[in-house]
């Protein structure tokens, strides 16, 4: 099925030419219900060209469409203001729509006409490091991403880029063996909390002695080289971390292939040789650096890509490079998509024009887009801590979402049993959680607050989940097994019925803008308009006992579909009672 606002662009395209302005058709959706469901804003510019009226070049639209369209999808046209065409949709055509998505599995989405590898980089933690809350945002952000293409139709690899190589392992092994020996020897079990205590201690004697500094650097050296001991401890400390990782991937419901920087290791020494003899590379004081035209430091002097440093060592550019590269020439993407902080776009900013003057990339053959967002902030309206100032662990956060969540289970269902209650906690708090970041501008800071995240008011999860929980009672009170109702249609009549199926049928609208933007907080506010003209529509029209209870019934099941999927394509699960 095709999105409507495609096939009216497609009307606006050809009443455009048949007046001689063959023009990109500009069809935007109302805002308000009383001018129309659609817009064609075509006439205001054609009339600057053309020095004529705009509501005469909009009536010579109107006119031209009327005669060419073939399509009974447009009750009305009315030009209004200064030359704005309000398009009205014929309700006996939505409703013809609405049994199409009911019984289209893929809601009225259309599938792509080019299905494409879209690589997707999100997470990314370092090594020996916990989660924290400045994860939150990349992890689900970037999984949402993930969901949509694969809904879409993609081929989508989620990868997980950790930090997982470089010279914190040379500072990191080397302070164990001289600290915690027995470790590193097998001899003794540990755990992340630990390992990041003994990274706190030896990023210190690293930053105050020169021969621990050294010392770190031959490690590096060594373990970069393939030695075997070095390995073996560089193995277990990333197993360590994996294992804590998974934990909360598991509870997020994420799903993520891990390719950490060592992967792109064995194609450092050739991304730099390749770069070389294309004559990019300039040294300065010993290292490596690509200088790009338009990029100055706040000294106003040209601000380096340093590929190779002065001792011969490899850095974040040179992994990244190698990996853009691994991905576009080994992975084939036609599209890749890194999330992370918004601190790092001068550095994707540098990484891909870098890039595309060396050959790697190409625009118009792959699409890179960095998705930046900005930060947690606590109560105080700076940056996420615990009471105790240290930054949150991202589990704790999720443990106390789902404490937070049971108390409010509890007083609202308190016949639920301990197990139900305690599965029916974990979504509600994760979910709350996910939904609170989602539904913001990612771009932009956003305040936590469980309190806030956790209301049944508003544009939160619990909202949303009891729209959904809503539509499951309206089906069981009304007892009727919808796969038996082959017979009965969707038939529009009352105005919020209207409304709510026009909502429903634009939710391929929606993901479309969703993947062009990569704003998932589009796809929040489609679903929380989605919910409240649900409630809209349960408050005028009576569905159980009611001459239209068939077609209502079928109406709510559309909307609980939709809903289901959406909800799902942000990451949430959903519950049957609230």
């Amino acid at each position: 099925m095709d999105n409507l606002i495609d096939l009216l662009r497609e009307q606006a395209k050809l009443a455009l030419a048949a007046i001689g302005q063959p023009a990109l058709p500009e069809i935007t959706t109302s805002t308000q219900v009383q001018f129309g469901h659609y817009q064609c804003n075509n006439a205001l510019k054609l009339a600057k060209e053309l020095k004529v009226s705009p509501r005469e070049v909009a009536q010579h639209i109107v006119t031209a469409w009327k005669a060419q369209s073939s399509i009974p999808m447009i009750a009305k046209m009315e030009i209004a203001g200064p030359g704005f065409i309000n398009i009205f949709l014929d309700s006996q055509f939505l409703s013809d729509e609405m049994n199409r998505v009911l019984q289209d599995p893929r809601l009225g989405v259309p599938t792509p006409k080019t299905r494409q590898r879209i690589i997707v980089e999100f997470s990314s933690p370092n090594v020996a490091k916990e989660l924290h809350v400045g994860h939150l945002r990349s992890t689900i952000i970037g999984d949402s991403l993930a969901r949509l293409f694969e809904f879409l139709g993609h081929d989508v690899l989620r990868l997980n880029h950790i930090g997982d190589w470089g010279t914190q392992f040379g500072m990191l092994i080397t302070y164990m063996r001289e600290h915690a020996p027995e470790v590193l020897e097998g001899k003794q079990k540990t755990d992340l909390t630990s390992l990041m205590q003994w990274y706190r201690s030896a990023k210190k004697v690293f930053d105050d002695d020169l021969e621990f500094k050294k010392r770190a650097q031959l490690q590096v050296v060594k373990l970069q080289g393939g030695d075997e001991v070095s390995l073996a401890a560089w193995e277990m400390i990333c197993e360590i971390s994996r294992r804590a990782f998974q934990e909360i991937y598991q509870l997020l419901d994420v799903k993520i292939v891990e390719r950490g920087e060592s992967f792109y290791n064995p194609f450092l020494p050739n991304t730099v040789a390749d770069l070389e003899k294309r004559g990019m590379i300039t040294l300065s004081e010993g290292a490596k650096c690509i200088y790009l035209e338009g990029f100055a430091g706040r000294d106003d002097k040209p601000l380096p890509i340093i590929i190779q440093k002065s001792d011969g060592g490899y850095n974040y550019d040179t992994t990244d490079m190698a990996a853009l590269r691994h991905r576009i020439e080994e992975e084939k993407a036609d599209r890749i998509i890194i999330v992370t902080d918004a601190g790092q776009s001068l550095h994707f900013q540098m990484l891909f024009k870098a890039a595309e003057k060396a050959g790697y990339l190409d625009p118009h053959l792959v699409r890179v887009d960095h998705v930046p967002f900005g930060v947690v902030l606590g109560a105080d309206g700076k940056k996420f801590k615990t009471r105790s100032g240290d930054t949150e662990k991202l589990i704790d956060l999720l443990f106390e979402a789902v404490d937070q969540a049971k108390k409010v289970l509890q007083e609202r269902l308190p016949e639920l049993s301990v197990a139900e209650l305690d599965r029916a906690a974990q979504i509600l708090g994760v979910d709350a959680v996910k939904y609170a970041d989602l539904s913001s501008h990612r771009i932009k800071d956003y305040l936590f607050s469980y309190e806030k995240m956790l209301r049944f008011e508003g544009n939160t999860a619990p909202f949303l989940l009891y729209a959904y929980v809503r539509i499951q009672s309206i089906k069981r009170k009304v007892g009727k097994d919808l796969s038996r109702l082959n017979h009965a249609r969707i038939i529009l009549e009352h105005p919020t019925e209207i409304d709510l199926a026009l909502h429903l049928r634009q939710f391929g609208e929606t993901l479309a803008a969703v993947a062009e933007e990569l704003l998932p907080h589009r796809l929040a506010e489609y679903l929380y308009t989605l919910a409240e003209k649900f409630h809209a529509f349960f408050r005028d029209c009576r569905v159980e006992g009611s001459p239209q209870e068939e077609s209502r019934l079928l109406l709510c099941e559309t909307a609980g579909r939709i809903l289901h999927k959406g909800l799902d394509i942000l990451g949430l699960k959903t519950l049957d009672k609230m």
